[in-house]
């Protein structure tokens, strides 16, 4: 090899080390770091929750009676509207009359005449008791004497009940409305026989002010519900849903715990009671009922949202902020925020908030929006809270 092609060598060699050491010494360029995930959060707080149990609810009224006829006759008239409001002692239809009326005046008459036989025996037994004082006559026509005035008197005790029962028929012709309540559909139109026998009655009175729901539980609250009984904390209260929203109807207090639990289902039945101002429950129809059994003071809730199921059990993403740190420039980096899987206990929850037994502390930040997205350690960016909207449905 000739000396000039070994320079050549060289100088490649020499020109290849250069370039690796360039290489080696340029900085490497740093990998994307990904965007932070926007999320939503929330503390964590203490507050006394109210500790409820929920139920399906039948609404019944407070009193249901079928206003049936004591007598047998034609429907003369009817002096009520469908449908209306009725007070108690008010007049709502009318039998023909005229046939008890004379009855109640056939038992009068009777009784004038038995109440006369009646007057004259007693008149005839005082004249025997004169006579027998001077043994004019037997004491044996004045014990016969006395007996006809003890027959006589029965027989009058006898037309007093029958001109009492003619006159009780005689107001059974006006039928009037046994409780006050709203009546229903007329069963049967006036002209129309009815009698005691007659079905479905004449109408149906319900009273609505106040009125009843009954409700089931599994036994597992017959605790909670004791307690609430024997605290006087009995507050009910029956919602319903409409167009997605819950929408307060009535409230009202537990009036009855049933004695005995169903063996076929394991429930216990309640019943509770209802102003019922608006007339928003009705009878037969099914309502959301939810009973307060008692409140949990000072307890750490977070909303329910934030509170995800993990393989090992539920847990909430908390948010860490981690301390500003200075890169290679010496510049100081900005803070770092990022979430932590926490796994928690849980107490009591419905749609809005539950309780964490274990696991958080009051003040600590949850994330409420976003949660899907993110990962353990994962950084985030924490939007700002929404505005408050004002709700719709009734109060809860």
């Amino acid at each position: 090899m000739s000396r000039r092609q070994r320079i050549a060598i060289l100088s490649v060699i020499a020109l290849s080390v250069v370039l690796i050491i360039r290489l080696v010494e340029r900085p490497r360029k740093a990998h994307p770091t990904p965007p932070a995930t926007p999320v939503r959060v929330a503390p964590v707080k203490t507050a006394n929750i109210p500790i409820t149990v929920h139920a399906l609810g039948l609404v019944q009224a407070y009193r249901t009676v079928t206003v049936q006829p004591m007598i047998t006759g034609p429907l003369q008239a009817v002096d009520f509207h469908q449908g209306s409001f009725v007070r108690r002692g008010a007049l709502l239809a009318r039998i023909s009359a005229r046939p008890y009326e004379a009855a109640l005046a056939q038992a009068r008459a009777r009784r004038d005449q038995d109440r006369a036989l009646l007057a004259v025996a007693r008149d005839t037994l005082k004249r025997y008791q004169l006579l027998i004082a001077h043994h004019y006559i037997s004491a044996e026509i004045v014990a016969e004497q006395k007996a006809t005035v003890a027959e006589d008197r029965a027989v009058v005790a006898q037309d007093d009940a029958a001109v009492e029962t003619a006159r009780t028929n005689l107001g059974y012709t006006r039928i009037k409305a046994p409780i006050a309540g709203r009546t229903g559909i007329l069963a049967v139109n006036a002209g129309n026989i009815v009698s005691p026998a007659t079905p479905g009655g004449i109408v149906t009175i319900t009273t609505l002010q106040p009125i009843y729901v009954l409700f089931s539980l599994p036994q597992q609250d017959l605790p909670d519900v004791m307690r609430a009984l024997r605290t006087h904390k009995r507050d009910v209260t029956a919602f319903a849903r409409k167009d997605g929203r819950r929408v307060v109807l009535a409230r009202g207090v537990l009036a009855v715990l049933d004695n005995v639990i169903n063996q076929s289902t394991g429930t216990l039945t309640l019943k509770a009671r209802f102003k019922n101002p608006s007339f928003a429950l009705w009878p037969g129809a099914f309502v959301n009922v939810r009973l307060q059994v008692r409140t949990e003071r000072d307890a750490l809730v977070v909303p329910s949202v934030a509170v995800r199921q993990g393989p090992e059990g539920p847990f909430v993403y908390v948010v860490r902020k981690g301390r500003p740190k200075k890169n290679v420039a010496g510049r100081t980096n900005a803070e770092v925020t990022r979430v932590a899987d926490v796994p928690v206990q849980l107490g009591f929850a419905d749609q809005r908030l539950t309780v964490v037994r274990a696991g958080l502390r009051a003040g600590e930040q949850v994330v409420v929006l976003g949660g899907s997205r993110l990962r353990p350690g994962a950084r985030i960016r924490i939007l700002p809270t929404a505005p408050h909207r004002a709700r719709v449905t009734g109060r809860s």
